[in-house]
């Protein structure tokens, strides 16, 4: 079992080293071809070294220049084939039309009462985070989700979910108390979002959302974000819809027909983000954990004990990737209220093909760029395509993290 420490020091981030090579030029012919026709050399000396030279540049054996390392093919400029692109959020080819749109982030409850949720297979990024009672809250960020005739349940924003969609410029869905800490926000013209007409919001949405039967379920476990309703939302809004020209992807992926192996790290098939005690890593007591799958390469989901399961299909959640990325957090007032740093930069693992990576995080363009992922030698990290699973880990509380 191996538990996290801090593994080096985030005052600092390494992002590249450049290396600059010259070349001599060979300066003492060129010099000797400037002489006039026929002029003969006073220095015989020089005459016997230029004999040598030139003796040993015939039978000296030429070596060719050392090839250098391509390093990992990756996808670099998408390109259109068939009606479909590689997607910016897994690497993977879907329809053009859903591959150039914006995508959704919606807030999903992911305590025991909310269970199960419905649509988070769809997912191509979860993003988890800590909210006050020590529980965790999902914002699922859908690009593929014209199949689904809704998502949910959906619950309130905090500001550093905002904050996190802002990078992937998702629409951001959310239903639930906006105050105090989100309200200024959601009412900026940055933050496109789909909301429900509650206290604190300005420009509501209600024709997106409704309410499911759940029989014993709490009323506000039933409320449910629907595609219908959504797409009205978003065209009587006036938003959006296409990514723009600055928009930079959350992540590098492998290119076709190859893998990121990462053979020289040690393995990792148990993931526990909160460690394995109730409570002890401020994730909550439901102790989730993720386990590494040899035969399809992918990490499924565990919570309270047994799968996490979506109820729109009954699959396990699964994904390609998991990163834990550590912030500084703190409680904000006596309610319990959380705030994370999702800016600058921090340490961060990155789980993939049964591999650790320790590593780095660095957000510091703005809003509307996310946080890029980096080595220990500061190069970014590439990912194996397919979903990703984002774990916000409270950096107070890093020493409950374990893997093994």
């Amino acid at each position: 079992m191996k538990t996290l420490k801090k593994f080096f020091s985030s005052a600092s981030l390494a992002i590249g080293i450049l290396c600059l090579s010259f070349f001599v030029c060979g300066c003492g012919r060129e010099a000797a071809e400037e002489l006039p026709l026929g002029e003969a050399n006073e220095n015989p000396a020089d005459s016997e070294a230029d004999a040598r030279t030139d003796s040993e540049e015939e039978t000296e054996e030429e070596i060719p220049p050392a090839e250098e390392d391509p390093g990992l093919p990756v996808i670099e400029e998408r390109e259109i084939k068939n009606g479909k692109m590689q997607s910016y959020l897994t690497g993977e080819w879907i329809e053009q039309e859903k591959a150039t749109r914006r995508p959704i982030a919606v807030m999903i409850p992911n305590n025991k009462p909310a269970m199960p949720q419905y649509g988070l297979s769809k997912a191509a990024i979860i993003y988890e985070a800590p909210v006050e009672g020590r529980i965790t809250r999902l914002m699922a960020v859908f690009e593929d989700y014209d199949d689904l005739d809704h998502i949910g349940p959906v619950r309130s924003s905090r500001d550093y979910f905002v904050y996190v969609a802002m990078g992937y410029e998702a629409i951001y869905c959310n239903w639930g108390l906006a105050r105090p800490y989100v309200e200024e926000l959601l009412s900026r013209d940055t933050v496109q979002n789909i909301s429900a007409a509650v206290e604190g919001i300005h420009n509501p949405s209600d024709e997106a959302f409704g309410r499911l039967s759940r029989p014993g379920y709490a009323t506000e476990f039933t409320g449910y974000l629907f595609i219908d309703g959504l797409e009205k939302a978003i065209k009587r809004q006036k938003y959006e819809t296409e990514y723009d020209d600055l928009y930079v992807p959350p992540f590098t992926f492998i290119a076709d027909n190859y893998r990121a192996e990462y053979e020289e790290n040690e393995d990792a098939s148990f993931i526990y983000p909160g460690g394995r005690k109730d409570n002890a890593g401020g994730y909550g007591a439901y102790c989730p954990y993720f386990e590494y799958n040899e035969q399809d390469k992918l990490y499924y989901r565990y919570q309270d004990g047994k799968e996490q399961i979506d109820e729109h299909d009954g699959s396990q959640l699964a994904v390609s990737n998991v990163v834990l990325q550590y912030c500084h957090g703190e409680v904000r007032d006596k309610k319990d209220y959380l705030a994370f740093g999702v800016h600058g930069e921090g340490e961060a693992l990155v789980f993939t093909n049964g591999k650790a990576i320790k590593a780095t995080w660095m957000r510091y363009d703005g809003d509307a760029t996310p946080a890029k992922f980096f080595d220990k030698d500061g190069n970014e990290i590439i990912f194996n395509q397919g979903k990703t699973w984002i774990c916000n880990i409270w950096d107070e509380y890093s020493e409950f993290v374990e893997y093994e």
